[in-house]
């Protein structure tokens, strides 16, 4: 779900910057989300938590203990309290800090997963809701959210989760999202994600006067390819972000808030 916590640019003084297309406060319009690609696959069976959409995949006990996953940037452990026959919640932490949780529960005729999510690998809590559509059953036996999903829709997402501030010059590109920012210059290098705590580094390409590619990496690999166009009129984005770790693909519009 972190592709919904997206990160937004930061603010410079405008008498210092050329206005652009992409300067000022954005928030996502939640009815324009939309989720291609890879389902999410996990299932909770025989006391045991597998994940096989992970990268890596992760099993460990569905107990309620924080059960320790390596390869993971924003955390290092994973708790699966078993709610009920038809719902389960997921914490993580990192270095004993928690750092999200979702609690998932299946409707009652099978086919929906309902979400709550709360982020914490920011300055506020970003928190919001989601459904997603069944596309395989899980193993027999297992708790009714077992399965492979699709995404399909955000909800009640708050303002720290959709906001986000952009800014561009000839040379470069900010952002901030809630504690978390970059600036980039449009030189192929890669700059550092301050206050990430999945150490992301960016590299940004200037396409046009309207669009930019950012190209996100996280130890050494490419994580997400995500291009962001202005409208003429300067009061939408269009973005589109190709999660390749996941082989997802996000996509949704923002609207200029100020």
């Amino acid at each position: 779900m972190r592709q919904m916590v997206i990160a937004g640019l930061l603010l410079a003084p405008a008498a210092a910057l050329a206005a652009s297309a992409f300067d000022g406060t954005w928030k996502t319009r939640l009815d324009t989300v939309k989720v291609t690609g890879k389902a999410d696959t996990f299932a909770v069976v025989d006391g045991m938590y597998t994940c096989s959409s992970c990268v890596p995949p992760i099993k460990v006990k569905a107990d309620g203990t924080d059960q320790k996953v390596t390869g993971h940037a924003y955390y290092d452990t994973v708790a699966i309290v078993v709610v009920g026959p038809n719902s389960i919640e997921r914490i993580t932490k990192k270095g004993g800090k928690q750092a999200g949780s979702t609690t998932l529960t299946v409707s009652s005729d099978g086919n929906t997963l309902n979400g709550q999510f709360k982020d914490y690998t920011g300055a506020q809590v970003a928190t919001g809701s989601f459904s997603e559509s069944r596309r395989a059953p899980g193993p027999v036996g297992s708790n009714g959210v077992s399965g492979s999903w699709q995404p399909n829709q955000i909800s009640n997402a708050n303002d720290t989760a959709t906001t986000i501030v952009y800014q561009m010059t000839d040379a470069q590109f900010s952002s901030h999202w809630n504690g978390q920012s970059y600036n980039a210059k449009f030189d192929g290098k890669k700059y550092p994600v301050h206050g990430d705590p999945g150490h992301t580094l960016v590299s940004l390409k200037k396409l046009d006067a309207n669009t930019v590619q950012e190209t996100d990496y996280r130890a050494g690999k490419v994580t997400d390819e995500i291009h962001i166009a202005a409208a003429a009129d300067g009061k939408t984005l269009s973005v589109t972000d190709k999660d390749v770790e996941h082989d997802q693909i996000t996509s949704y519009t923002a609207d200029k808030q100020q």
